[in-house]
């Protein structure tokens, strides 16, 4: 019963924030495992190892269905506040020592379904305010006598199923809980108990259970358990010769509960002698599954004066008629002792039918079962005189008529549980004399009728369970409901409901304003579920809705205007493709919203829902695949979100999803770990949370839009300048060749090639060839540098040009308006014009041929600086000037250097030697 034993964990966590109470859940995911409100959950995660993260603060940590081998000293270091560890469902095989020793707040350890077989010294060292041990289902054989010794505060100590042979192996434990009161060995190899084994003082245990061992012996010998209560001694799975050796009856005198479910003693003595250790105490006794005679038996146990409850389960009882509780004691005052029984259970037999008198002088009953036994038909003195039952249970039995049971003659009864049986129609006043009843259970029947008056008298019903019949929308459609106006939980669903119109003209649930709790299913009419739009008006209380029954293909906007109070909505299981926020207008105060399976494709109907309430949300087994920033952002106080088996796509569309599940610190994602990608193929199976968020945080779309829009506007650009600057583009690039060149030879200051270099266009070589050559030449000795003549063929041509002017001294242009048009020619006056910048004197040498406006000439020869080195000449027409022009040539060709002198000297006139002073 311990294995079992569950934690009940708060909702609220109080933090101080900036002086300010704050009452507030914390939740957030750690790997593995999900924080909730200082509780750790990591079960079902194939864990080997202690996971990491786990904040200090928990106080409770589920490792439950791992699969730890060991656990030692380092995995729990940490844990100061710690109270709750659950291991159980581990291979756990070894047990560190000192393992436990710094969870010094520890109250319950879990240990159970592991495969430990031995518990050495000291492995429990440290927990001193340990209350609650948990080891069944292991292996144990042996325990180290000081394996307790820490635990001096143990009060409940479970070793169920485990592969223990003696009950000396206790002793040490014994000795060392003092505070023991619960001692639990069912299941083990123990067939001999003998007190004085276990210990010879006094202890303080008060349950004892050694059921299911194979006992052959149990002998107490003295009062070593003064304050013992519950003592299971039984073995419905095997048979049990006991041999009872209790030597006083004192020993036991305390002893109020006692099953001996499936013993066995030798003979009626044997039993006789059992029961009288027991006279003076037992109030509950149990004997299921007996196989010695049972009415000896019954006759016996109910010769004891202080039982209230006896229990006769599984005894394959056939009838009970009046003349066997008469004959139950074996002296005439038998009926008498009997009165005193308030709870009588022969559940789980074969009983076909009740007689008047089975029950007429057990007037002090208040608790009787019934269930799962073959009753087919009750009648009106079936309870006649239990006017103090309170609860009667007669499910699971083939009852098609009541027979007029509860018309009368019960006023005590408070719950009815008719469930499981073949009921088909509920008649007129059938429950009339019931009026204290709370709690009517008609569920999985096969009724189709309920006449208008059969809920008649139930004054104080507050609950009504009728799912799982045959009714139809006419069953409920003739008021049968408005009188149960204290009805606050009515349970309708898995039934036969039908509806064809949109609007009712009488809803089935006007009277019902206390109701608070309605679940509710219909049926296809027509191929489709309808959902009338006024179903709940009435239900002006209700809070809790459930109507999941995947028929349902569309709710009405106005579904939920008669119920503003609703806090609880589960709408599951339906083909609710389409949902619209409208639908949750009046639900201002909805807290837990259940929309499981309704074939979403998106949650994108929350966002202007207005559900500011929302702490819940489950919407699991959907086709949506993303959830977006504002989903979250509409639901402000959700805690609790569950999105299991939905197709999630893994790319940057969940980017911020799946950081938000890491980072938040207010909502648990059940389960998160555990979400999976649908899409794209490529990473279909793997987990949500491995998607690599930090890709995403660059936009790779963004980036490419920038980048082509940036290559369009260059573009756009580039033309722009081409078709508007290009010669200026033009200029600037030669410009900046001819810099270059003149920079790589600028430290050379070779000895000039040619005395000039002579630009010209092709228009005007024949005044090139006619006039300058031969003046300049043959006349005057001077070297000229011509294209045509000097440049080395295979050469780049702007590599010629630029070697002509930098290996001439001079640059002569002969400009011309063809000249300037020419394409070569201006880049050879650039380059020639750019050579003025770094020299000293004048290089560059302008002939114009015919008058050209300054206009048409570039801004860049016009400068200040380019006119001051520069010698402008123009070509005479009349012959009788040319003279002069000739002269002012040969002069601007002379202005050079002296080294150039006489190197011009010794060319012209080779056997002249040159003194200078």
């Amino acid at each position: 019963m311990w294995e079992t034993r569950g934690v009940t964990f708060n909702k609220l966590t109080i933090l101080l924030l900036l002086c300010d109470c704050v009452l507030i859940a914390k939740t957030y995911s750690v790997k593995n495992c999900y924080i909730y409100n200082d509780k750790a959950f990591c079960s079902k995660q194939k864990l080997s190892q202690i996971p990491t993260g786990i904040p200090p603060s928990v106080k409770s940590i589920d490792l439950s269905l791992n699969a730890f081998r060991k656990i030692q000293v380092l995995n729990f270091t940490n844990f100061p506040n710690l109270t709750t560890l659950n291991l159980k469902h581990n291979s756990i095989s070894y047990i560190g020592k000192g393992t436990f020793s710094q969870l010094l707040s520890l109250n319950l350890l879990i240990l159970n379904t592991n495969k430990i077989e031995h518990l050495e010294d000291d492995v429990f060292d440290g927990l001193f305010n340990l209350t609650e041990l948990l080891l069944g289902f292991n292996r144990i054989q042996t325990v180290a006598p000081n394996a307790f010794r820490s635990l001096s505060s143990l009060k409940i100590l479970e070793l169920s199923k485990n592969q223990l042979q003696s009950i000396g192996l206790l002793c040490g434990i014994i000795q060392h809980t003092p505070q023991l009161k619960n001692l639990q060995i069912r299941g083990n190899g123990i067939k001999t108990f003998k007190s004085n084994d276990l210990t010879n003082s006094s202890i303080g245990i008060t349950y004892l259970d050694l059921s299911e061992n194979p006992l052959e012996t149990f002998e107490v010998s003295a009062a070593v358990f003064p304050m013992l209560s519950s003592l299971n001694l039984g073995s419905p799975s095997r048979k049990l010769n006991l041999t009872w050796a209790v030597q006083k009856q004192t020993v036991l005198e305390n002893v109020t509960t006692l099953e001996l479910t499936g013993v066995q003693l030798s003979s009626g003595s044997e039993w006789t002698r059992l029961f009288s250790s027991f006279n003076s105490s037992l109030t509950f006794l149990k004997l299921n599954c007996m196989k010695y005679k049972l009415r000896f038996l019954i006759s016996v146990s109910c010769s004891i004066p202080t039982v209230s409850q006896l229990q006769l389960q599984s005894n394959k009882l056939t009838f009970i008629s009046s003349s066997l509780f008469q004959k139950l004691p074996s002296v005439p005052f038998a009926t008498r002792n009997l009165r005193s029984l308030q709870k009588l259970d022969l559940s789980f037999n074969l009983i076909k039918t009740l007689e008047c008198q089975d029950f007429a002088q057990l007037t002090n009953l208040t608790q009787l079962n019934l269930q799962w036994n073959n009753l087919t038909a009750l009648n009106k003195c079936s309870f006649v005189t239990l006017s103090k039952l309170e609860i009667l249970k007669l499910q699971g039995n083939l009852i098609t008529k009541l027979g007029g049971a509860f018309t009368k003659n019960l006023p005590s009864l408070k719950s009815l549980l008719l469930n499981h049986n073949k009921l088909t129609a509920i008649g007129k006043h059938d429950f009339r004399g019931l009026y204290s009843l709370q709690n009517l259970s008609l569920s999985e029947n096969q009724i189709q009728t309920l006449d208008k008056s059969c809920f008649s008298g139930l004054k104080s019903l507050t609950y009504l369970q009728l799912q799982m019949n045959n009714l139809r929308k006419e069953s409920i459609g003739n008021n049968c409901l408005r009188k149960l106006v204290k009805l606050r939980r009515l349970d309708l669903s898995s039934n036969h409901i039908k509806y064809q119109s949109s609007r009712l003209k009488v809803p089935p649930f006007m009277n019902l304003s206390n109701l608070e709790t309605l679940m509710f299913s219909v049926q296809r009419a027509r191929g489709k579920g309808l959902f009338p739009s006024n179903l709940l008006q009435g239900l002006t209380n209700l809070k809790t809705f459930t109507c999941n029954t995947n028929f349902i293909a569309s709710l009405p906007y106005d579904s939920f205007t008669y119920t503003p109070h609703l806090t609880s909505l589960d709408i599951s299981a339906n083909e609710l493709l389409d949902i619209t926020p409208q639908l949750f207008a009046p639900l201002r105060k909805l807290r837990h919203l259940r929309i499981n399976n309704i074939h979403a494709h998106s949650l994108h109907f929350l966002i202007d829902a207005n559900l500011t309430e929302l702490h819940e949300l489950e919407a699991k087994k959907n086709a949506f695949s993303v959830i977006s920033e504002d989903i979250v952002r509409s639901l402000p106080s959700l805690s609790v979100l569950g999105l299991q088996f939905n197709r999630f796509t893994c790319d940057c569309d969940n980017s911020w999803f799946v950081q938000w599940i890491k980072d938040n610190n207010q909502t648990e994602v059940e389960d998160a770990d555990n979400l999976r990608c649908n899409y794209p193929p490529q990473s279909m199976g793997k987990k949500l949370l491995h998607l690599n968020v930090q890709s995403c945080i660059l936009d790779v779309g963004f980036i490419c839009f920038i980048s082509t829009a940036c290559t369009n506007i260059l573009i756009l650009l580039v033309t722009f300048i081409y078709h508007f600057s290009r010669f200026q583009l033009i200029y600037a690039y030669y410009i900046f060749l001819a810099w270059l060149f003149d920079y790589k030879n600028r430290q050379k200051r070779a000895e000039s090639q040619y005395d000039a270099f002579i630009s010209y266009n092709t228009n005007d070589e024949a005044w090139v060839y006619r006039e300058l050559v031969p003046r300049l030449e043959k006349e005057q000795g001077w070297r000229l540098c011509l294209h045509h003549r000097d440049f080395l063929p295979g050469k780049p041509i702007v590599e010629n040009i630029a070697d002509a002017i930098y290996g001439s001294r001079k640059t002569i242009c002969v400009i011309s308006r063809r000249y300037l048009q020419s394409e070569w020619c201006s880049k050879e006056m650039q380059l020639a014009s750019f050579r003025l910048f770094d020299e000293r004197e004048d290089v560059l040498i302008l002939v114009f041929l015919e008058d050209i406006p300054s206009s048409h000439l570039s801004p860049y020869y016009r400068m200040k600086r380019v006119l001051k080195k520069r010698t402008y000449l123009r070509w005479p027409r009349p012959s009788e000037q040319q003279p002069l022009f000739w002269e002012k040539l040969r002069q601007a060709l002379r202005s050079i250097s002296t080294a150039e002198e006489d190197r011009l000297l010794l060319t012209r006139c080779p056997n002249v030697q040159l003194v200078r002073k």
